[in-house]
């Protein structure tokens, strides 16, 4: 599921790698051709669908930790509190110095919170988790829907022309100085006291959805939970793609996007995660093939910012805002299966990703074993 996320946080991060997509109206950037028909289909099957996968599983994996830590000496929330704050200096490097478009600040900070809540019973935390994410996010799309009623434009303060030219220039031909003013900027436009509240209620219920599926271990046993995986998996994406497709239907404003967003991704990100999970044990090849980049997802998602970065800012081969929708997705593919082949070469002798390594030494205060074979 890992893999699978990473793949689809790829294919929707490479609009923002070679193009100003977070200040544009997309459907009027791309607005013909295959440009447009690929655009849709990334927004339709990917925007905002698997970073709630990989947010559950976030959750997932916390809550595996705390269970493994239990009854072993030392302090779990010491042994989270560390490894959050590794991602923490990561994510800084990472949004400061690569990519503006970083998520593991806002993972590292928002799963600190999320520590709070891990000792409630795997009911309680599905049912905090989806009370503290529907309620709020609902409230709020019904808020933009009143203004779309009301002929405000709940999206001008999005869309902007003049900033868009100017990453256009800076991306594209700028020193590594002056992008790097431009990544701090940008950054602190998607993250800062305004946004943070929806930041909060779209994270953190997601982690603790994800805590909750492995503390009943629905996981655990995909034979034993096969016929509630199929219902739930099908209803969630039928309904997913029925709010996916609401600005195609003639719905027009903000609200439309915002609930395609913040309902119809996550229903499908559950629908993802369920049939995967069925699907796992028929397709074994295939699924290792997912898994190995699943294992060294932090390495992996690195890379991706680096190699893109690389390819269309300045102080690479500067070709940001030149190439085409297609083009960037023909690329997120083949720097795909590229690194399911290096993980696979990589994981046939050591244990590890490099920066997986690196973290589960920082967050154990041990060096781990790295060569498979090695004595500890």
């Amino acid at each position: 599921m890992r893999g699978v996320a990473i793949l689809g946080i790829y294919l929707v991060n490479m609009l923002s790698f070679h193009s100003p997509y977070m200040i544009i109206d997309p459907l009027d950037y791309w607005n013909q051709g295959i440009d447009r028909v690929v655009y849709i289909l990334i927004d339709f099957f990917a925007q905002a669908s698997f970073y709630p996968l990989f947010s559950m599983l976030f959750g997932y994996g916390l809550m595996l930790m705390m269970v493994r830590a239990a009854g072993k000496k030392g302090s779990f929330f010491a042994l989270a509190f560390r490894r959050l704050s590794f991602l923490l200096i990561v994510g800084i490097v990472h949004a400061f110095l690569i990519w503006p478009g970083d998520i593991l600040i806002t993972y590292a900070s928002i799963g600190i919170l999320a520590l709070i809540f891990l000792r409630l019973s795997g009911k309680a935390l599905m049912a905090t988790g989806l009370m503290m994410y529907i309620i709020p996010n609902f409230l709020l799309g019904l808020l933009l829907l009143a203004a779309d009623m009301s002929r405000l434009d709940a999206s001008s303060a999005m869309f902007n022309d003049e900033q868009a030219k100017t990453a256009l220039q800076v991306y594209s031909s700028g020193t590594f100085s002056e992008i790097t003013k431009m990544r701090v900027w940008e950054w602190s436009e998607s993250n800062n006291w305004e946004t943070a509240p929806i930041l909060l209620f779209s994270l953190l219920p997601l982690f603790l959805i994800g805590a909750g599926v492995a503390k009943l271990n629905w996981l655990a046993d995909i034979r034993k939970h096969r016929r509630k995986l199929k219902v739930f998996s099908g209803s969630a994406l039928a309904a997913g793609f029925l709010i996916k497709g609401l600005p195609y239907y003639g719905w027009e404003g903000y609200s439309a996007e915002f609930f395609q967003d913040f309902f119809g991704g996550p229903l499908l990100a559950i629908a993802y995660g369920g049939l995967i999970a069925l699907s796992v044990r028929r397709r074994e090849e295939l699924a290792g093939f997912f898994a190995n980049v699943g294992r060294m997802s932090m390495t992996n998602y690195l890379l991706q910012s680096l190699i893109s970065t690389l390819i269309f800012y300045g102080y690479g081969a500067g070709l940001y805002g030149k190439v085409s929708v297609l083009t960037g997705t023909v690329l997120v593919v083949a720097v795909f299966i590229a690194q399911a082949v290096g993980s696979r070469i990589w994981l046939s002798r050591f244990n590890y990703g490099p920066l997986e390594w690196v973290w589960r030494s920082f967050t154990y205060l041990k060096l781990q074993q790295m060569v498979k074979g090695e004595v500890a």
